[in-house]
């Protein structure tokens, strides 16, 4: 018994025991640590987990774990937990290398015990840590393949906190974070590398379907590629589109592409041809028709737009419609709504509305054969598609792949295109466009014997090459031909517009569009 009459056990079974069971919560908190870096694999679920572990047997106010950034050189605060207010350090926190204690540490690859920072201070760092409430504190070198990739930090508000026999069991802690923030580093990369393999593949996907395959178009020509380049500002738009070119020119894959990349490409694209259709069936094929409307109406049947409800509704050939049909198409792309033949009662509809047409919708307008204001209506986003003679750079490639699909479809292996049968294709001036070229191209496929592709056959008029005028070089040299002999005048008997049979103000808007100027004239 000591003076003072407390007692003091000195047997050394007792304290030989009170070592054993701390021994014992020490491997518990190595094995909790194990089971963290098994379960977690993100650095604040990490942390979290072996701070909370660690608390429970060890004395500390904060631990920290920091990377070293060569290219930098410093120290960043990857994790912390903090069990003091009066620490304010925090995750993403950097601290330059030089004559830091934890450079000391990554220098010398060895733990680092400091018992009192107020008495003594031998780095730069220390005065930081002092600031922050700190005392004393241990730092532990987190080793990686004989690297010291960063540190492990315990840190105390009270000095003299940790003795030589705490650095042992923190070493076995740092041990384990190393190995943890390995794994966690390898989970980041990998999920780093897919997310970028991801985004490449997917910038790879969307360079495939504009150059090569942009819904079955095949393009390298840049002219074309600006013309996809407005089907992906407009399509995800409600707006509506108009599809102006001339025939075999794939208005249609156009008018597929911005309906299959809009909001409701999920939804059915119902097509109309509005010159294939007789005109009077065509409000019947719109609008549908109730059983007993005329003729042959023997059931109700809803129309095209009522199919295209909450879809996209593609009219093509819109120049062709009649005109008492286009009041009612008016109608519907401004109010969304129509009655059926035969039923007074409206039918509301939701319908994107793309339409295509190879004729001149203002010189119809001016004739008469078109209403302006559904023009307008119409012409809210109009897409020039562009003919073949304009992007000759891509008749190798079109070739090549209508060679291979009607290679498959008639059992034929044509794996070559001749340089002579490539120069006549270049030359040809394809009135008919891409449809005529594939046209020729399915015949070469017949008539070839083994594996070249053979042209030799067909024609290709010698009188359409290199270049000749185009259609609109041609009118515009007749328009200014005609206006020279009547002396720049338009309307009256003597005038332009009568000898070339048109109307005046038809005759006006032919000049305009063809850039006819009045000083050509003379």
């Amino acid at each position: 018994m000591d003076s003072d009459g407390t007692h003091i056990n000195t047997d050394p079974n007792i304290q030989d025991g009170k070592d054993l069971w701390k021994k014992l919560g020490q491997y518990e908190v190595i094995l909790n640590i194990n089971n963290a870096i098994v379960s977690k694999l993100n650095y604040k679920d990490l942390f979290n987990a072996i701070a909370q572990t660690l608390r429970i047997n060890f004395p500390l106010d904060c631990t920290a774990v920091t990377i070293y950034h060569e290219q930098e050189d410093k120290f960043s605060v990857i994790a912390i937990e903090l069990f003091s207010s009066s620490v304010e350090l925090y995750t993403g926190f950097e601290m330059p290398s030089k004559g830091s204690h934890v450079e000391w540490v990554r220098q010398h690859k060895k733990p680092l015990r400091v018992n009192n920072i107020e008495k003594r201070q031998r780095f730069v760092s220390d005065q930081m840590l002092l600031e922050q409430g700190l005392k004393s504190y241990i730092v532990l070198p987190l080793m990686s393949r004989n690297e010291c990739i960063g540190t492990f930090n315990i840190g105390s508000a009270d000095p003299n906190r940790y003795k030589e026999e705490d650095i042992e069991f923190a070493e076995l802690v740092a041990s384990q974070i190393a190995m943890a923030v390995e794994n966690v580093r390898q989970h980041d990369e990998i999920n780093n590398l897919t997310k970028k393999l991801e985004k490449e593949n997917a910038y790879l996907q969307e360079e495939i379907k504009r150059t090569h395959n942009f819904e079955q178009i095949i393009t390298q020509n840049q002219a074309y590629k600006k013309i996809l380049n407005s089907i992906e500002q407009v399509a995800p738009t409600n707006a509506t589109v108009l599809i102006l070119g001339e025939s075999g020119t794939g208005k249609e894959l156009l008018a597929r592409a911005v309906h299959s990349r809009s909001k409701v490409g999920h939804k059915p694209l119902v097509k109309v041809n509005c010159a294939a259709l007789p005109e009077n069936l065509i409000e019947s094929e719109l609008f549908g028709h109730e059983k007993g409307a005329f003729t042959g109406a023997l059931t109700d049947r809803p129309g095209r737009f009522e199919l295209a409800h909450g879809g996209t509704i593609f009219l093509d050939e819109i120049g062709e419609l009649p005109l008492q049909l286009q009041s009612k198409l008016l109608r519907v792309l401004q109010e969304g709504e129509f009655e059926r033949l035969g039923n007074p009662q409206t039918v509301k509809v939701e319908v994107r509305v793309i339409a295509a047409t190879n004729r001149d919708l203002e010189i119809a307008v001016n004739e008469g054969q078109f209403r302006e204001d559904l023009f307008y209506r119409l012409n809210v986003f109009p897409i020039t598609s562009t003919p073949l003679r304009e992007r000759k750079d891509d008749i190798p490639i079109l070739a090549t792949h209508f060679c291979k699909k009607y290679g498959r479809l008639f059992g034929k292996n044509v794996n070559s295109i001749p340089d002579d049968a490539m120069e006549r294709l270049m030359a040809y001036h394809w009135p008919g466009n891409i449809r005529e070229l594939e046209n020729i191209i399915e015949r070469s496929i017949i008539l070839s014997q083994g594996n070249v592709l053979e042209v030799g056959d067909l024609n290709l008029s010698e009188k359409h090459s290199p270049h000749p005028a185009s259609f609109e070089d041609m009118q515009r040299a007749h328009i200014i031909k005609t206006l020279k002999l009547t002396k720049g005048k338009i309307s009256g008997s003597l005038g332009a517009a009568h000898i070339l049979n048109l109307n005046p103000k038809t005759l006006e808007s032919k000049m305009k569009k063809l850039g006819i100027q009045r000083q050509e004239l003379d």
